[in-house]
């Protein structure tokens, strides 16, 4: 089966005064139609970039320098401006991380709706309304009539939030890259929006990407997981089995770090070190200052993803030996 999309070898660099820096390494992923995966890392570990990278939305000095980004046959990556734009919010669209951020304080959510859909689609005020009202009822918006002639600040950040998926959902996209979509929402409403983008990739048949740092909520949601970390892919596999059974060090030192693995009145695990600047990247492994298991060649050599008998792909010169 084709996959709906497949990242080869992607770059993304910014050209900065002080030399270029490459915030996306080499980074290579396939997501088939209707799945999920969860793209996992620290801030500043390129996932936000990878993120908006996919649909073009690199702002300068940041540019895309190499590799290819093949969707439905095409590679988007070279695509100009007019044409990213019948592509992106219409096969592809992206959930950002705060609703006020991404709707117009000064438009109703029904005008905002409208526009969106009358940029891509040609049908009538009232069909648009009618779409508007069906995708308001997908995210359980109660009294979605009513709600289309208010404006984003009569809303909680909750519903907000919900609406700014409505919007992604109104020209029934094959694709949402959902960017922490639940960061400045509190515990119990974070919960409620992760079952609804879960609910509506099984019912729409939806491939999503999850960009998070959180890899609790990636183990309940995605079916596989991408380990980022200053850039490059440290660890690719079954969400199940990375969670269960991790094999690079990086994800470990994640997986201890949550609040759960610690234990009554222990302190918190937590990976020693930062990770390196973009402007200073080590000259082998990107892990390899804060790593537990590095090696004298891990100092000068780059890991290459390796596939294990578990079917996991690590980039990990110690795990070299259990393929």
């Amino acid at each position: 089966m084709e996959p709906l999309i497949n990242i080869k070898n992607l770059r993304v660099d910014f050209e900065l005064r002080s030399g270029k820096v490459r915030a996306v390494r080499d980074v290579s992923l396939t997501i088939n139609k209707g799945e999920r995966l969860g793209i996992v890392g620290e801030s500043g570990a390129g996932k936000s970039v990878l993120g908006f990278s996919l649909i073009n939305l690199i702002s300068k000095p940041g540019k895309i320098s190499g590799g290819e980004i093949i969707f439905n046959g095409q590679d988007i990556a070279k695509f100009k401006y007019d044409q990213m734009r019948k592509i992106r919010g219409n096969d592809i669209s992206m959930i950002f991380q705060d609703p006020m951020m991404t709707l117009n304080p000064v438009l109703t959510i029904g005008t905002q709706m409208k526009e969106t859909i009358l940029a891509h689609m040609d049908v009538s005020d009232k069909e648009a309304e009618a779409i508007c009202l069906d995708k308001l009822q997908k995210v359980y918006i109660p009294s979605p009539e009513k709600r289309l002639k208010q404006y984003p600040h009569e809303f909680s950040g909750g519903m907000r939030q919900r609406i700014v998926i409505a919007i992604s959902l109104l020209t029934s996209p094959q694709l949402i890259i959902a960017d922490e979509p639940t960061t400045a929402l509190d515990v119990t409403i974070q919960a409620e929006i992760m079952d609804l983008l879960l609910e509506l990739c099984e019912t729409e048949n939806m491939g999503l990407i999850l960009i998070t740092h959180d890899l609790a909520v990636v183990s309940e949601v995605t079916q596989r997981i991408a380990v980022l970390y200053a850039g490059k892919i440290a660890e690719l596999g079954d969400t199940d089995q990375i969670i269960s059974n991790p094999q690079h060090p990086y994800t470990q030192g994640l997986l201890q770090a949550l609040p759960q693995m610690a234990g009554g009145e222990q302190r918190l695990n937590q990976i020693p070190g930062m990770m390196p600047s973009l402007r200073d990247m080590p000259i082998g492994c990107p892990f390899e200052p804060r790593c537990s298991e590095s090696m004298e060649k891990c100092k000068t050599q780059i890991p290459t993803l390796t596939l294990l008998d578990n079917g996991t792909q690590v980039a990990c010169f110690a795990r070299e030996g259990e393929k």
